[in-house]
């Protein structure tokens, strides 16, 4: 099973920077406590729907039945994101 680090790096390369083609940042300046929106990164809504898909296709865990909630909580940024994917990954329910 990878690790809270792993899944870290791979939302950042695979997700954040191939996927959304984020050009002017580089996976090093995503900070793991830095918001995804807003302030942060910036991201829209039609990007949060991408990040959705890149974390289904990485690691399989399906997000479909969340409510906006748990998503706002768990997509708040790359850490919070990562222990979700982390959570989901080692089997523990934590769709709310």
């Amino acid at each position: 099973m990878k690790s809270v680090e792993e899944i870290k790096g791979i939302i950042k390369e695979s997700i954040l920077i191939d996927r959304l083609e984020l050009e002017d940042i580089t996976a090093e300046e995503i900070g793991d406590e830095l918001p995804l929106f807003g302030e942060g990164l910036g991201l829209d809504s039609v990007e949060a729907l991408d990040v959705v898909a890149g974390i289904e296709a990485e690691f399989g865990v399906k997000l479909q039945g969340m409510d906006q909630g748990a998503i706002k909580e768990h997509f708040y940024s790359v850490e919070t994101l990562s222990q979700f994917v982390h959570n989901q990954l080692a089997g523990e329910a934590v769709l709310e």
